[in-house]
């Protein structure tokens, strides 16, 4: 039996990735109507909560909530403070991903607003008369920056899911652009830590920095930001994409050695992409993950870690043990990542094949529970093979409509480069194409041709915003989840889900010790106390070369609704200041 499995196995193998099951559907957004979505009466009973990054975010989408908006009005609202309070994170100047769950018909969509590479990016565009990744040039320039798609992001959710006026959305991020709000400690330490790059461009420096001398308790203004925001909340997707603050962008952006047109302004659009759905057996739990389909990478990831990990009895094995399992399944869904995935609009990906059971038994088949696989041993990828500066935002309201929102300008300040007269800070997710095939990026990730930089091409992307709708003995449960963290959100994400199907509150999900495992380069990664001396000797003993990282990371923000109580929780990852809230 055991020799025809592995015969099937093989044979499966050898069509998998020929076949052309492609990509995962898309569908262009709909063109805005004037009727708002009605959120209906909820059939089980929900309330309103909000986790986040930032106490002030968090408050201004439950100020929302309490005066007509529903969950994705409110998300707009925190999303929106966040890139006016936490600009090293996230702004209107990047872009993200937004799964949303609409109780009114059970709809569930990705709203792509991830950047794209202008149309005169090429291939090429990074590298030096050397033919070598000319890193300063693909972060730190205005070169770096791809079409934000975060200020259409809030015109499609405002248009199409939310209930009131994007300008009442916009306004807690408007006054404290325009009057300030309060730096603190964690602000400063991001400025301190980016200060060379933002002396480098004279209105990042001064609107950021406060010509250098920013400390806590400084009061941040941005005069020009606020006035791009009102432009948006009084003109939809024109305020930002056409007119004044368009010209203003490729003005600014030109004269800072930036290849950006009006035409790529012009043309940015929002996709809706159908997301990856999971379904399988956890702690006898019939568990449903409602995660990011391509270009993010993160729902095919623990699509394939739950696949593989399904085949182990977890609750049976030590914490030793059990990490070798998890770490082994990372390590291998990681593979696939760095040879597989890219925007499904340009790169036919294989995701039908890449979540089939077949498959993803093949790929346990040389998984020793004794001894740890070298990376160097699996399949290579064809070559050999995104920090802590992103955003997260989870919302329920009590309609039972929720929102998990994955928001990035990339590194810390993005591209440290503020467009004179828009206060846009510009992203650097460019970054986050393979600018070399076989080159890591700032994350050490590595990817081949799928991943390669072509004109208007969105960029692979770790962030991972979630859903796991959990149906056990103790009744039907939502979480709600994600995190920044670069190339670790995944396994940040995946380790939330999994104590979650321990049964385990929210703030177990966001406070978990973490460990990660990428591929390349292999070396098993984690926090500060995730592990102690016995059980980093016996990890050793199994063959992981393990690294622990000088500080605790991520930012994870939470929610479980339980739908047969009624009870709602959130918690806010305390690694950082952000604020969860239940009303």
């Amino acid at each position: 039996m055991a020799q025809r499995r592995l015969w099937l196995v093989a044979l499966f193998s050898i069509f998998l990735f020929s076949c052309d099951n492609s990509s995962t559907p898309t569908q262009e957004a709909p063109k805005p109507s004037s009727e708002k979505q009605a959120s209906l009466a909820p059939v089980i009973v929900a309330k309103n909560a909000i986790a986040s990054a930032h106490p002030l975010a968090t408050d201004a989408g439950m100020e929302v909530l309490a005066n007509g908006g529903n969950a994705f009005d409110a998300a707009i609202a925190v999303a929106a403070v966040l890139g006016v309070v936490e600009p090293y994170s996230a702004g209107i100047g990047g872009g993200g991903f937004w799964m949303i769950h609409r109780a009114s018909d059970g709809k569930e969509i990705m709203v792509d607003a991830r950047e794209k590479a202008p149309m005169a990016a090429h291939r090429d565009l990074y590298l030096n008369s050397e033919q070598q990744v000319d890193r300063d040039k693909a972060t730190n320039t205005p070169l770096a920056a791809g079409i934000p798609g975060q200020a259409a992001a809030f015109v499609h959710l405002a248009e199409n899911y939310g209930q009131v006026p994007l300008s009442q959305s916009l306004k807690r991020a408007i006054e404290y652009a325009d009057l300030g709000f309060s730096a603190d400690q964690v602000y400063v330490g991001r400025v301190q830590h980016k200060m060379e790059t933002l002396k480098r461009y004279p209105e990042s420096f001064r609107i950021l920095a406060n010509d250098g001398s920013v400390k806590e308790g400084d009061s941040i203004i941005q005069k020009d930001l606020a006035n791009t925001l009102q432009a948006l909340a009084d003109n939809g997707f024109d305020g930002f994409y056409k007119g004044t603050v368009a010209d203003k962008l490729v003005e600014g952006v030109k004269a800072g050695g930036g290849i950006w047109t009006h035409k790529d302004l012009e043309d940015y659009n929002i996709v809706e992409r159908d997301p990856i759905r999971t379904e399988f057996n956890y702690n006898n739990k019939k568990a449903t993950v409602v995660s990011a389909p391509p270009p993010s990478s993160g729902g095919i990831a623990v699509a394939q870690m739950f696949n593989m990990l399904s085949n182990f009895k977890l609750s049976e094995l030590t914490n030793v043990q059990r990490t070798h399992l998890i770490v082994e399944v990372m390590r291998r869904a990681y593979r696939d990542r760095a040879e597989h995935l890219g925007d499904p609009d340009f790169h036919p990906v294989p995701v039908n094949n890449l979540l089939d059971p077949i498959y993803n038994q093949g790929l346990i088949d040389n998984l020793s529970h004794n001894h740890a696989t070298p990376s160097s041993e699996l399949k290579p990828a064809t070559p050999p093979p995104s920090g802590p500066n992103t955003t997260h935002l989870s919302v329920l309201d009590k309609y039972g409509n929720y929102v998990s929102a994955t928001l990035s300008i990339n590194l810390s300040f993005g591209s440290g480069y503020t467009v004179p007269g828009t206060g846009v800070l510009l992203n650097n997710e460019m970054d986050d194409f393979s600018a070399k095939p076989g080159e890591p990026n700032a994350y050490g990730l590595v990817g081949n041709e799928a991943n390669a930089i072509e004109p208007g091409k969105r960029p692979l992307s770790s962030m991972t915003p979630s859903f796991v709708i959990m149906d056990g003995a103790d009744g039907k449960q939502v979480a709600i989840l994600g995190t920044p963290g670069g190339s670790r959100i995944i396994t940040m994400v995946f380790l939330g889900m999994l104590e979650a199907l321990e049964g385990k509150p929210p703030e177990d999900w966001v406070a978990r010790a973490r460990f990660h495992h990428q591929y390349l380069p292999d070396k098993l990664f984690f926090e500060p106390g995730a592990f102690n001396e016995a059980e980093q000797s016996q990890l050793k003993k199994l063959g992981h070369q393990i690294k622990e990282i000088s500080r605790r990371y991520g930012n994870m923000h939470a929610i479980l609704w339980d739908q047969t109580s009624g009870e709602v929780k959130a918690a806010a990852d305390p690694r950082n200041i952000g604020k969860a809230s239940v009303q």
